[in-house]
């Protein structure tokens, strides 16, 4: 005899992709499935030599702050976020082109881009967040964007445009 099962439309689904979303794997796991991304993303970003100390740094900063993980959801995009924010905390340690060429102490008035993103891109979806602050904050390629959402360099890109988009309408420049 045979069973028939029944649909829920689609309800099996949505539901394995809520655990998908809501697990979170060991860490010993998240490391290996991420490993070699982020540190061919930090050797484009640094050079091969400066791309060993960020890596190290990127994992030690994500083992930190695991355990306070809420959900397992865009562990891609958050492991590429703090791996791009110690690719900016390596290269200001490293003296700037600017003093090799005589300028005494430049100084720099404004904030970093990504912290002038930051307040204004909160309110926006996690996806389209994520693609403005890396596109636009830490000047990314649209495939390194795609890469740490676990897209293509077209959907980075439809992504940021989103979020831009509804930044102009709620700041009412659209």
């Amino acid at each position: 005899m045979r069973t028939r099962e029944v649909s829920h439309s689609g309800a099996a689904p949505r539901f394995n992709e809520m655990m998908v979303a809501m697990t979170i794997p060991p860490f010993e796991r998240f490391y290996e499935e991420h490993q070699n991304e982020v540190f061919g993303f930090l050797a484009r970003r640094l050079g091969r030599a400066a791309a060993e100390d960020a890596f190290q740094e990127t994992f030690l900063r994500a083992l930190r702050a695991y355990e306070r993980l809420e959900h397992g959801r865009y562990l891609r995009a958050w492991v590429f976020t703090i791996a791009a924010r110690v690719a900016i905390d390596s290269s200001r340690k490293t003296p700037s082109d600017t003093l090799s060429l005589g300028h005494e102490g430049a100084v720099e008035d404004a904030q970093p881009a990504y912290l002038q993103l930051e307040h204004l891109a909160e309110e926006l979806p996690p996806t389209e967040r994520a693609a403005v602050v890396l596109r636009y904050g830490y000047d990314l390629e649209y495939a390194e964007i795609g890469t740490a959402l676990g897209s293509s360099a077209d959907a980075a890109r439809q992504a940021a445009s989103s979020g831009i988009r509804r930044l102009r309408r709620k700041e009412g420049l659209a």
